[in-house]
This record gives C-alpha cells, structure tokens and sequence, in this order.
C-alpha cells in the first residue's frame, strides 16, 4: 500500500490545528509535517519526504509559491486549499501544476477523494467536452439518448462521463436509471458556496465505472431552488471532473436551458419526427442560436424517430431544414421500453440493432473515436 504522507501548509493557525487533527484521523494518511509559513515548508519540509503537500492558496503570490513546490517536490502531488472555489482560480491552480482544490475545511472523506480520485491527472479541465440536449418541445427522445450516449462514450474512449439532469420539473434520469438518490441537484445547488469538485463529486451517483449522475428534482415544486447561478457552478466544477458532461434541460427556451446552452461547448437540438411541426420548431430554435456569433459550429442538430432511417431521409431533412443534421435515430420504441423494462440500456440489449448503431455512430463523431464497422451518416 502508497503511504501517503502528508505535508500540510496553512498560514491560518485555527485553519493549521483543525485540519492537522482531520488528517490525523484520516485512515491511510499520515501527518509527517506541518508550516504555517511556506519558506519554511520549501526549505525544511524535504527532511519528510512528503508525496502529498497541501498548499494554502489563500496565501499571496500562491502561483508563485506553487512553481517553487514544483521545483522542490517534483514527486508530490500538490492539493490547492481555500475557503472558496472559483471556476477561474481553480484552473489556474490545475494549470500551474495543483492536482486539485480543496475548499476548507474539509472531512476525511474529502481528502481520501482528492487523494485518491483527483490526485491523478485532470480528468477534466480543458479537455472536457460539455454537451447540452435542447428540445423545442417536449416528447424528444431527449432521456433516452442521453443515456445510452454517455454508455457508448464511456465505452468507446474508457473516459469519466457526467450526466446532469437539469429538468428541474420533469428529469426523467433517476427513473431512467432506477435511482433512489440521497442527494439531487437541489442539494449541490443548495451547497456550492461551500463545494469544490472533489466535494461535489459525492452528489453524483456512479451507475457504471465511469458514468456518473447528478439526478433531477425529486418534486416539480423544487424547481425555484435550484438557481442559475448555483447551475451554472455546477457546470463549471464539472468541467473539472468528468471529460464528457451531457446536460439534459427543459423544453423550450427558459432561464435553464439558456445557461446550459450557453456554457456547452455544443449544444443539441433534439426533436422527434411525428408528422407535426418539428421543422418550424427546429428553424426557430435556430433563429434565437443565430444569436451567437459561432452558432454554426455550436449547434448541431440530432432527429429522433426517423423512418427510414438511411442517408438518403438524413439528406432530405437537411435540404428541407436548411441546416446539416448531426445524426438520426431510427424509431425504436419497442426496444427503449423493453431495456427501461428490464434495467438496461438499449445499446445492451441489441447492441447490433439501427438504434444502437446510430447511437455508437453519434459517440464517434464526438469523441473522434469512429470505428470502422459505423455507418458514415
């Protein structure tokens, strides 16, 4: 077993006791030595051969002290500490060599999460990819392809994919995934002031090795207590935590779906074919996205329940729209329901049917990833 041994630097004495005795009293960590001033830590912390420093960031010229830690501790792995998280501080703290952030004071549970799960190479920052689901109405498909594309991510590229249920009135996730969760996006939102990534991370439920959940509401009633401000954090921390994050919105326009959109570096306009007034709906959603000076490259379009689903259906919709489509998703209800039935995803329960082809064919193209045996439309 790695001795992970400690080296704590905090300039705040109060801050210098109460952490030392939670790092005492953390299992598998030892406390080898502790500064309150951080020349002292550069220039007699080495004695201790500490593989794990934390760092008070609240010190002045932090960016500074945290070359100099590089420099004299080019085999430990530096866990930035504070009273408050910010998206921008953080990522200046990853970039100049921090594991991670620790907002303080933290539990035992935090520091083994930071240790263990966020003591490795960033599993997100700048690589993350966040993707937004929008739907002009309701009744898209949204849920069920959110859910099996995160699978086929994971599975294509072995890489840490979040999804976030932000239907704060009708999140179908938690259901979807026959999830009983204890803490719901309400709780995060309630919490940010006081979170780091490595703390939110406990809010999310793990339904496979590498895909996580933030669940939806348990109560339409709760949806005023989720604010923008405190989505748009949670946004931000799980840039820092996952390399895909898939954000399921509301329909239509609203305060939510528009900070999703905003904040994805794509965002999807998902809509099922029925007959109706899909193609309106989907040239007005982009008349609003035309907002944006890159919408072109942002805004992709994905249609559901498309029969029959061949190259030729997805040129015709692209003429009719005036806007390329992304991908098309064969009509496959009987299969979605029988897997929701039994517990599993679509893409397990025929992994060779249309539905499943289509799904792994969109994984592809966002994660690069295509593979030889995908149809090329």
């Amino acid at each position: 077993m790695i001795n992970n041994n400690v080296m704590l630097v905090e300039g705040n004495r109060l801050y210098l006791e109460q952490l030392s005795n939670i790092i005492r009293e953390t299992e598998t960590v030892t406390l080898v030595a502790r500064f309150r001033d951080a020349k002292d830590a550069l220039g007699q912390g080495m004695v201790f051969t500490p593989n794990i420093i934390l760092l008070d960031a609240d010190t002045p010229n932090i960016m500074n002290l945290l070359e100099e830690f590089h420099q004299a501790y080019p085999h430990a792995d530096i866990i930035c500490t504070g009273e408050k998280w910010s998206a921008e501080s953080s990522s200046l703290y990853v970039n100049a060599g921090a594991k991670c952030f620790l907002v303080k004071p933290f539990s035992s549970e935090e520091l083994l999460d930071a240790i263990f799960a966020f003591s490795k190479p960033a599993t997100g920052g700048k690589e993350a990819k966040v993707m937004t689901f929008f739907s002009p109405k309701g009744k898209s498909g949204k849920t069920t392809l959110i859910a099996n594309l995160a699978m086929a991510i994971s599975r294509k590229t072995n890489a840490s994919v979040g999804i976030i249920d932000a239907d704060l009135q009708f999140g179908d996730m938690a259901f979807f995934f026959n999830l009983k969760p204890q803490s719901t996006i309400v709780e995060a939102a309630r919490d940010t002031d006081f979170l780091s990534p490595v703390s939110l991370n406990s809010y999310f439920v793990p339904v496979t090795k590498n895909v996580s959940i933030l669940c939806g509401t348990k109560e339409p009633s709760l949806i005023d207590k989720v604010s923008i401000h405190s989505l748009e954090t949670i946004i931000d921390m799980a840039r820092t935590m996952f390399q895909y994050v898939l954000i399921d919105v509301p329909a239509g326009f609203n305060p939510t779906s528009i900070a999703a959109a905003e904040m994805a570096d794509t965002t999807y306009i998902v809509t099922m074919l029925n007959g109706g007034y899909e193609v309106q709906h989907i040239q007005r959603s982009l008349d609003i996205f035309s907002t944006w000076p890159d919408y072109r490259e942002r805004v992709k379009i994905i249609l559901t329940r498309v029969e029959p689903c061949t190259i030729t259906a997805k040129q015709e919709m692209e003429e009719i729209i005036g806007y390329p489509v992304a991908g098309i998703i064969p009509n496959a209800y009987l299969d979605v329901a029988t897997a929701a039935d039994d517990g599993r995803m679509a893409l397990d329960l025929k992994p060779n049917s249309p539905l499943s082809q289509r799904i792994n064919y969109l994984a592809g193209k966002i994660t690069k990833k295509k593979q030889d045996n995908d149809d090329d439309f």
